[in-house]
């Protein structure tokens, strides 16, 4: 595959300029993980006219990671090929937990909301702000659950609630 496209004229792409092709390949010489190799590989194909399906078949890659590369290369971006990590982002870590379990203890009205209890899509802005990055309400529901907590408030327990959950408790005996 390399000799492929090693072999191919720099000055006649289709996609990329005759910098950014030669770049491209020099880059594909050094050590690099697998999928950043595709990435280049998929650019550099298609700046030769290869089409989508022959790129997925010729590196067995799918059709979307395809796609996107395809475009980065068409849209002039192609020295971009490493700004985009490998994976799934790791966004979520021990201080954004405990942050989380913070604000969900507190009032928003000490964070300077006119609110009284929290939701996830407002503990999701909130910490958006703190942390430079927004997860969804159902990933913050989820982290909640997981934790044992929640955004809804626990039932008040009223005189008439506790003496019937003592009877309950003494018939279970």
């Amino acid at each position: 595959m390399e000799a492929e496209i090693k072999d191919v004229n720099i000055s006649n792409g289709q996609l990329l300029t005759p910098f950014q092709r030669q770049l491209l390949l020099k880059i594909l010489t050094e050590d690099l993980p697998e999928l950043y190799r595709q990435r280049i590989q998929i650019m550099l194909l298609a700046d030769e006219g290869k089409s989508q399906t022959n790129i997925c078949r010729t590196l067995g890659c799918c059709p979307a990671t395809a796609r996107h590369w395809i475009h980065i290369a068409r849209s002039g971006m192609a020295h971009q090929w490493q700004t985009s990590p490998i994976g799934r982002p790791k966004a979520v870590n021990e201080e954004y937990l405990e942050r989380l379990k913070t604000l969900v203890s507190d009032s928003p009205r000490n964070y300077g909301y006119g609110f009284r209890r929290w939701t996830a899509n407002w503990l999701s802005k909130h910490l958006a702000k703190e942390f430079g990055f927004q997860l969804s309400d159902c990933h913050i529901k989820r982290l909640l659950k997981t934790m044992g907590l929640s955004t809804k408030s626990k039932p008040l327990l009223t005189a008439e609630n506790s003496s019937h959950l003592s009877q309950n408790s003494q018939l279970n005996t």
